[in-house]
């Protein structure tokens, strides 16, 4: 007789759990940068949001998360999203029965909350094929190669033509241990396309 399978709520405290978490995000394929265990730190204490970071485990074995988080706004209403400021997030699971527990879980938290809606930002295609769907987000994966040229000739020629131009003029990057520049310049871009920027804590 196989375990039962148990859905569980990770404490953003829990840094072993977190651990886990995280390792098991990186092994799966459909899971993103996003569905990390530091984002629920990000939403909680940075934006005061409420994160359902949920997992189904087996056997001390994790087979899937979905990180949700709470948001009330007078602009998009009251909704449970996976995963807000983010373009991906929803299910991530090893098979359909833990897949299936993790969304109806989703929706028990969503009408607990009294939400009035429940998103999910899947990096794949949805189960639910009769569910209302808007294309948001749009994603462009390029492989890189370990040729240079190689990655360059895969740059299409009006665009290649600019990143020589840049290698021509010395362009280059550089790391810097704070976040001042990038924030001013972040800043300065989104209220340039109208939108206000997220906090520099963010």
């Amino acid at each position: 007789m196989s375990a039962t399978l148990r859905i569980a709520r990770l404490a953003a405290q829990d840094r072993a759990m977190s651990t886990r978490w995280d390792e098991f995000v990186l092994a799966h394929p459909q899971a993103t940068f996003f569905h990390r265990s530091g984002w629920l730190r990000v939403i909680e204490g940075v934006f005061g949001h409420r994160g359902f970071f949920m997992y189904a485990e087996r056997d001390g074995v994790i087979e899937g998360v979905l990180p949700l988080a709470e948001v009330k706004s007078r602009l998009f209403g009251h909704a449970v999203t996976s995963l807000p400021f983010a373009v991906y997030g929803g299910v991530a699971a090893l098979n359909d029965e833990a897949a299936v527990a993790l969304e109806a879980e989703a929706e028990k938290i969503a009408r607990g909350q009294g939400a009035q809606h429940l998103e999910y930002r899947n990096l794949g295609p949805t189960r639910h094929a009769d569910w209302p769907r808007q294309d948001l987000y749009v994603t462009f994966r390029k492989a890189i190669l370990p040729d240079e040229e190689a990655n360059m000739l895969a740059i299409p020629r009006k665009q290649r033509a600019m990143v020589r131009k840049g290698i021509k003029n010395e362009l280059r990057a550089e790391i810097d241990a704070g976040v001042d520049r990038f924030f001013d310049l972040y800043a300065d871009n989104v209220h340039r396309h109208g939108t206000p920027a997220m906090p520099k804590k963010y």
